[in-house]
């Protein structure tokens, strides 16, 4: 009787180690065997969603990258106006902004900007992933859809290029931080007005168009906790189109003055609100 319970004591003591063991085996990170005997661990799957905002390093001098078509090109080369506002936040720092805003151009033109270098009205513009930057702010691309595709396809494309072109970002310069911008909102009934001539279905069509591509930009920030600067939602009239002091009476497609004015005032408030740039 004895010998019987000793040998099921050894019994489950070799049970509990062989346990152990496996837990131990499939608790490390998988290894891969090479012809030479050499061991190289499994790589870890990137995963940078839901985005963890990276804490930026106290600097004097901060420096932002404007992403986006014409919209953001309104706001000058160096979005000087963006700077006078960020300073009254920030008496005691400097800012320098790149404008990556490239007019008449969609989000298929992005992955370009990020990894080469490109030319616009005569200005070459280093890739932007090839430069140190504190902040890089995507604008939404909105006002040149993808319509060629229909609604449905063309969302679907401008949601993915977005999505890869973040992930990107995010890995290359995970110590930058990542947002989203929105601009200003178009309007239903002058959408165009002088540029195109269209009947009233049409530039009413036009601008929901346009709003669809910002509504849905606007959501995949939200759920990939993507930092949102919602332009757009600030420049609506109560009837949810967009209101005419924004817009440029020329064209009623760009920023007007008032409208450039809100566009780097939000950005400013944005960074100073969050504390994304520290003092």
């Amino acid at each position: 009787m004895e010998n019987r319970k000793g040998n099921t004591q050894v019994f489950l003591s070799l049970y509990v180690i062989v346990l152990c063991a496996i837990s131990i085996f499939f608790a490390k990170p998988q290894e891969t065997k090479t012809t030479r005997g050499e061991f190289i661990p499994t790589p870890t799957i990137f995963q940078p969603f839901p985005y963890k905002l990276p804490k930026i390093a106290v600097s004097r001098a901060y420096r932002t990258m404007l992403v986006g078509d014409s919209m953001v090109d309104s706001l000058g080369l160096n979005a000087n106006l963006l700077r006078q506002h960020l300073i009254e936040y920030y008496p005691d720092h400097e800012f320098v902004n790149y404008n990556y805003g490239f007019g008449a151009t969609s989000i298929e033109t992005l992955h370009e900007r990020l990894n080469s270098q490109t030319e616009y009205n005569g200005t070459s513009f280093p890739a932007i992933l090839s430069q140190g930057f504190d902040l890089v702010i995507i604008e939404s691309f909105a006002y040149n859809p993808l319509s060629g595709m229909g609604l449905e396809e063309g969302l679907s494309r401008h949601r993915r290029i977005l999505d890869e072109s973040i992930r990107e970002i995010i890995k290359s310069k995970p110590d930058s931080l990542v947002a989203i911008m929105v601009t200003i909102a178009p309007n239903k009934t002058h959408f165009a007005q002088g540029v195109y001539e269209l009947s009233p279905e049409e530039r009413t069509r036009w601008a929901e168009e346009r709003i669809a591509y910002i509504e849905s930009t606007v959501a995949y920030a939200k759920e990939n906790n993507i930092p949102l600067i919602n332009v757009y939602e600030k420049s609506l009239n109560s009837d949810g189109s967009g209101n005419l002091i924004y817009i440029n009476p020329d064209d009623y497609i760009h920023p007007s003055s008032e409208g450039i004015d809100l566009i780097s005032r939000l950005i400013a408030e944005f960074i100073y609100q969050n504390r994304i740039f520290p003092e």
